[in-house]
């Protein structure tokens, strides 16, 4: 029996990337996304490539409580144990606190944090009880360093890695892993339409890679932060 990984937001980017490198390994994974056109395309691509190991998907927006639960009974469905939770889902408005539209910190805050919040406490305890078991919380740059443009997005992301750094303390002396991912300007799709050089950005797959890599370190150590930028330093 394969073991099993969940990853949210799993159609582009850092997700996609992550589910490729985790069913490369013999993992099954379970994901979710909210457009089912996508998620149908994803799993024909990744059964195809990955014949020793399955996707799963269920169409989910993780921002509304109701899809959250029906995606967290899909999971238990699967009577599999879940070794490794990447919270990857995440939305990025750009605008200011003092301008930015009204409702817009509540849809960041219910999408990049309580989502990450209630799915790790539904999965956590199956983790508690075998004393193994790893979270990734997909945080960002914005996590540690506020930037004009950032509004609801960085509160959400000082938030989230708050959230790891106490969830961190808490799984010590269960054995179970945490691990905050920072990573800097990523080309996912919510920099399409910029004018820089693709080069100027991380590729996905750094951040899957060193993802793995903090994954497969001895029992005995655990890589409590990933910060990663690009080569040339933060965008402006």
């Amino acid at each position: 029996m394969n073991p099993l990984a969940v990853v949210t937001g799993g159609t582009k980017g850092i997700g996609k990337a992550c589910i490729e490198r985790f069913l490369s390994e013999g993992f099954d994974v379970i994901t979710c996304a909210r457009n089912a056109n996508d998620l149908e395309a994803l799993e024909k691509e990744m059964n195809n490539r990955f014949g020793q190991a399955k996707l799963y998907y269920r169409v989910a927006d993780l921002s509304l409580k109701a899809d959250l639960n029906a995606f967290i009974e899909f999971i238990i469905s699967k009577n599999a144990f879940a070794e490794v939770l990447i919270n990857n889902t995440g939305v990025f408005i750009p605008g200011q606190i003092h301008n930015e539209t009204e409702g817009i910190l509540e849809k960041t805050m219910e999408t990049n944090l309580y989502s990450a919040y209630h799915l790790t406490r539904a999965i956590i305890p199956g983790m508690i009880e075998r004393r193994k078991g790893h979270i990734f919380t997909m945080c960002s740059t914005a996590s540690i360093m506020a930037y004009p443009n950032g509004g609801s997005y960085c509160i959400s992301k000082f938030a989230l890695y708050g959230m790891t750094k106490v969830l961190r303390e808490e799984m010590k002396p269960h054995n179970v892993k945490v691990t905050a991912v920072l990573p800097g300007a990523t080309f996912t799709d919510s920099w399409k339409g910029t004018d820089l050089a693709e080069d100027r950005f991380m590729d996905s797959k750094d951040i899957a890679d060193t993802i793995w890599a903090a994954y497969t370190l001895s029992p005995r150590a655990v890589m409590e932060e990933i910060l990663i930028r690009p080569q040339l330093g933060d965008l402006d």
